[in-house]
């Protein structure tokens, strides 16, 4: 027998990229749009980095970390929006995923634990897909807050079992479709 956790419509409204948007002052700063140049324009008046990512995509796949000398800027940016036809999420680049970006598991709005997905020193990205390392973790102050937060939002959107994104102090993904991090969070902890 199969058990679905959460409810399907919840499932179905809630895009992974997008639902952290409904809580804007605990996500960082964050453009959805298919204009090319608009990212183009928003990374040159910044002078720091940017996180482009599809607005479906999973498991790290597509996720680009834009420097504003990059000379592979328009092409990254033209494939992942397919030429403008295609939506993305940029974010300001936070620092402190350097350090790993925490996967909070939230059990009917209420958190669960936490593990720290660690990138590797060639990568910027720590999902475990490709090659995270995993770390026992505590959860914050601000991440109680967050879940505090984003919580009640998803019990009633019937959002059972979720996996929220942190990195620092900001809320960057809410995962529902399916969440990692359950088993390694018993392997590191026993829980």
């Amino acid at each position: 027998q199969t058990i679905v956790m959460n409810h399907p419509s919840g499932v179905r409204y809630a895009n992974e990229k997008m639902y952290a948007l409904a809580f804007p002052e605990w996500t960082p700063e964050t453009m959805v749009t298919r204009s090319v140049a608009r990212i183009k324009d928003w990374l040159h008046e910044r002078a720091e980095p940017l996180i482009v990512k599809p607005i479906d995509g999973h498991g790290g796949a597509g996720v680009f970390l834009l420097e504003p000398d990059d000379r592979n800027v328009s092409s990254i940016l033209e494939t992942l929006t397919n030429e403008g036809r295609k939506w993305v999420v940029v974010q300001a680049y936070l620092p402190e995923a350097r350090q790993g970006d925490k996967r909070i598991i939230l059990i009917n709005g209420e958190a669960g634990g936490a593990i720290l997905r660690v990138p590797q020193e060639s990568d910027h990205r720590g999902n475990i897909h490709v090659g995270g390392r995993v770390e026992a973790t505590e959860l914050s102050e601000r991440d109680l807050e967050i879940c505090a937060a984003v919580g009640p939002r998803l019990k009633a959107d019937g959002l059972y079992f979720v996996g929220l994104d942190v990195i620092g102090d900001y809320l960057t993904e809410v995962n529902v479709t399916s969440p990692t991090g359950i088993r390694e969070f018993k392997s590191l902890t026993g829980i």
